[in-house]
Parts: structure tokens; C-alpha cells; sequence
């Protein structure tokens, strides 16, 4: 089966009209792009598999996934055991990829297109129930497209200099049978950590109140950096400060302004920049739910 083939079929069980493809070359040099994007309809994409396979021998790995939210969850670094229990359970996928000899990837379709929110949670449920990849779970990551070759370095045959090609291993592009059960069941939990955190808000608004009653200064992020226990780490200064402001009332995006006033450009780009910032209040939030849990016990 030749490229042009495998990637209609791919394209095909993923069934969506747009799609943002990702050309990305790591060790590029001079004034070379690390990352070439393109957004694309399914017959542009398929008119571009020249362009693309001649990229892929330039040594650019060639990544697919759907453009704004969608209907799909990637399932990223799973094991050929990993897809055999994702079918016993009624979860089979609607597309498998192997990216690498062993290695999988594994795109589920929902019955409804997801909100970036939701799409997020059940990619993370997803991938903590198969063994995936957390870190590769939310509602837009990349996958490989197949037909084309794994150009990371450790994949290289040392003998013939050959990269490995992404196989397209199954493109069923059906709903899978627990979609609804699941779905209701990771929108429960959303749910529930909502209402928690609003718990968890109303109660830090108590204790600024009674702060406030008491004549206590509002600490700024900045005596948290100047404060020597921290040793200048901007990681740990952040966590700290994020769960001190929000423990006192202070709102995400307030924490979120305080975070960002520190030169973050070493976290990568803007997205990339923003996404530490939102896991940092995450973990914030978490470690608040913990201490407020203990103290009820």
C-alpha cells in the first residue's frame, strides 16, 4: 500500500474536515524551522504527501491531529497488550498506529465532539487506565502520521542508516461501545472536582476574611523570590507562592499574572509558557484540597 493510501486511510477513521499537521525537526540548523506547521482539508493533506515524504527524508517527523475540538482521544506510548485490553473492556480504538517497533498509538472516537475541557479529562482517564502516556494526554495533542518514517535517532538501524516506517495497523474509525458509560463518568468526576474547588475557594475566602480581621500583609510573589529557603528555584517559588494566594482568596488568573512576571521564555513558547502556569495552579489547587482534607479528618 503506498503513502498517499495509508494516509486516507488514517484521515479517513479519523473523519474530520480539518486537520493541523506538524513537521518537526529538532536538530535543525541555521534558518531552519524546528516546527513547520500546516493546517490543512483532508484533499490538500492528501495532494501533500509528495511535499511530505520529501520532508520526512529530510529528517522532519511528520505529526497529525485534528484542527479546534473534536470528537477523538490520542492514547500515546501503549504495548500490543495494552490494545488487546483496551478491546476486552469495549474501548477498541478507532485508529492504531505503530510508531516505533512495540509502540503504539491509539486514537478513540467519541460520539460527540468534546469540549476542551472534557476532551483533556478523558484523554488522561484514558491514558491512566491503559498505561499510556499522561503526559501526552489532553484534548490536542499530536500523533504520528502513518505511512512515513519515525526519524528520532534511536529508532536509526546503526547498520543501514534506516529509519523505521509508522505502520497503520487498524483504521476501523468506529465509536467505541463504552463511550457513553465512560464519558458520563469522567464528566461525574469534573463535576465533583468543581465542586470541591469552589469548597476549596469558599473556605480561603474565610480565612482571608478573618486574615484581613487580624491586620496581615498580603504577601507579593516577589518576597517569595527574595526568600532564601528557596534557593532562587523559580519552580518551587511559583508552587509556593501559587498555593499561598490561592489559600487566601486570590483568584487563578491573579496567580497566573504573578507567575508570569518572571521572564518564562526557558519553558518554550507562549502555549508552552502557559501551560506551566496552569499546572502550577493545578498543583497549587491539589495541594490546598490535600491540607484541607487532613484538617477534617
Amino acid at each position: 500500500m503506498d503513502t498517499t493510501e495509508v494516509v486516507r486511510r488514517q484521515i479517513g477513521a479519523m473523519a474530520h474536515d480539518v486537520f493541523e499537521i506538524g513537521l518537526f525537526k529538532p536538530d535543525a540548523t541555521g534558518r531552519e524551522a524546528v516546527m513547520l506547521p500546516r493546517t490543512w482539508d483532508a484533499d490538500t493533506l492528501l495532494r501533500s504527501v509528495p511535499w511530505l515524504r520529501h520532508e520526512n527524508r529530510d529528517g522532519r517527523n511528520i505529526y497529525i491531529r485534528p484542527q479546534g475540538e473534536h470528537n477523538l482521544s490520542l492514547v500515546d506510548d501503549l504495548n500490543r497488550n495494552a490494545i488487546l485490553a483496551m478491546k476486552r473492556q469495549g474501548f477498541s480504538p478507532a485508529l492504531v498506529v505503530q510508531t516505533s517497533p512495540g509502540n503504539y498509538q491509539a486514537w478513540l472516537k467519541h460520539p460527540e465532539q468534546l469540549s476542551k475541557e472534557l476532551g483533556t479529562a478523558a484523554a488522561r482517564a484514558l491514558a491512566e487506565r491503559f498505561g499510556g502516556d499522561r503526559g501526552a494526554a489532553d484534548w490536542r495533542h499530536f500523533g504520528r502520521l502513518a505511512g512515513l518514517t519515525n526519524r528520532k535517532r534511536k529508532y536509526c538501524d546503526p547498520v543501514t542508516g534506516l529509519h523505521p516506517f509508522v505502520l497503520l495497523i487498524e483504521a476501523e474509525g468506529s465509536v467505541y461501545a463504552e463511550a457513553e458509560r465512560f464519558l458520563a463518568g469522567v464528566a461525574e468526576d469534573l463535576d465533583r472536582q468543581h465542586r470541591e474547588r469552589e469548597r476549596v475557594r469558599e473556605q480561603a475566602g474565610r480565612m482571608t476574611a478573618e486574615s484581613s480581621r487580624q491586620t496581615q500583609v498580603f504577601k507579593s510573589i516577589d518576597t517569595f523570590r527574595a526568600d532564601q529557603r528557596y534557593g532562587g528555584d523559580g519552580t518551587r517559588i511559583d508552587l509556593a507562592y501559587a498555593i499561598y494566594a490561592l489559600s487566601r482568596g486570590a483568584g487563578a488568573e491573579q496567580v497566573a499574572t504573578a507567575i508570569h512576571s518572571r521572564d518564562l521564555s526557558h519553558k518554550g513558547n507562549e502555549r508552552r509558557q502557559d501551560d506551566y502556569v496552569k499546572r502550577t495552579i493545578e498543583k497549587a489547587m491539589g495541594a490546598i484540597e490535600r491540607q484541607a482534607a487532613d484538617r477534617g479528618r
